[in-house]
C-alpha cells in the first residue's frame, strides 16, 4: 500500500450534508449528471468506450470542446474515428467484454494506427504493456503504451482522495485537480514515454500519475470528475493535430 502524504484532501472530503445520524451524502462530482451537447457540424469525431464504467461523463468533456462524441460498444462503432477515450472503471471487467463483443484486436488495431487514444485510471491500465497486481488468471490488455502499471497502487477505494498536481504542458502556470479512486500509478516508463505528472508518496520517489507515449496519453485519475478540462483540451490538441496530418498526407 502507498499511501499519499497526509496533506492530501480525502475524495469529497467538504462540508457534508448529515441527512440522518448515521448517514453523510457528499456532493457530486463534476458532469455527472449533465447532458452531452448536440454534435457540432465539424469537429474531430471521438469515440469513447462504453462498454463499463464512466464513459458518460468523458462524453459530456469532449463534447463542450467541440469533438462529435459517440459511444463504442461494437467493432463498427470504431469506423471512421479520429480518436479514441477508454474510461475508468473495472480494467478486467472491461477486458472480459471486450474480449467477449470480439472488440481486443480491433482495440489493438486503432492504438496501432497511430490516432490519439486517452485512457483514465482503468484505461490506463487497459493501455500498458505490463500489469502488476493482476487477479488470479490475469487480465486482458489492449496495450501499446511501454509502462508497467500497478493496479490499486494508492489502496482500496477508502483510500481515495483529490489533490491538485503540476502539469506544465498541460496546464503551464498553475495545478490541476486531480481526483484518485482505487487508482494507479505508472512504476516504469520507457525511454519514448514523457512523464506530464507525478504525486509525492510517502517514503518513495514521486510516482508518475499521467505520461505521454507518441499519441498515446495514459492518466492514473478522473479529469473527467473535475470541472477543470484541461486534460481533455490536451488530448483533443493531439487529435486535431493527428487530423490535419493524415489530411495533408491523403
Amino acid at each position: 500500500l502507498h499511501r499519499p502524504p497526509s496533506r492530501l484532501r480525502r475524495l469529497y472530503k467538504g462540508p457534508p450534508v448529515s441527512r440522518e445520524p448515521d448517514m453523510v451524502v457528499a456532493a457530486l462530482p463534476a458532469n455527472l449528471c449533465d447532458s452531452v451537447q448536440a454534435p457540432p457540424t465539424a469537429g474531430p469525431a471521438v469515440g469513447v468506450l462504453a462498454l463499463q464504467g464512466g464513459y458518460h461523463e468523458h462524453a459530456v468533456m469532449l463534447s463542450r470542446l467541440g469533438c462529435r462524441v459517440s459511444e463504442v460498444r461494437q467493432v463498427p462503432h470504431l469506423e471512421g474515428l479520429d480518436g479514441l477515450v477508454i474510461p475508468g472503471g473495472e480494467s478486467t471487467t472491461m477486458g472480459h467484454l471486450a474480449e467477449r463483443l470480439a472488440l481486443l484486436e480491433p482495440l489493438r488495431a486503432f492504438v496501432a494506427s497511430g490516432r490519439p487514444v486517452l485512457g483514465t485510471c482503468a484505461g490506463l491500465i487497459f493501455l500498458a504493456d505490463e500489469v502488476v497486481g493482476q487477479k488470479q488468471g490475469g487480465q486482458k490488455l489492449v496495450g501499446g503504451m511501454d509502462l508497467t502499471v500497478q493496479r490499486n497502487f494508492f489502496g482500496s477505494q477508502v483510500d481515495s482522495f483529490e489533490t491538485t498536481l503540476e502539469a506544465a504542458d498541460v496546464a503551464p502556470a498553475r495545478r490541476v485537480p486531480a481526483v484518485f479512486i482505487r487508482a494507479p500509478a505508472i512504476l516504469r516508463t520507457g525511454g519514448a514515454v514523457k512523464v506530464l505528472a507525478r504525486v509525492p508518496v510517502e517514503g518513495r520517489e514521486d510516482a508518475p500519475v499521467a505520461v505521454q507515449d507518441g499519441n498515446l496519453l495514459g492518466i492514473a485519475f478522473h479529469p473527467e470528475l473535475t470541472a477543470d478540462d484541461c486534460w481533455h483540451a490536451y488530448f483533443v490538441s493531439l487529435v486535431r493535430k493527428a487530423s490535419t496530418t493524415k489530411v495533408r498526407e491523403a
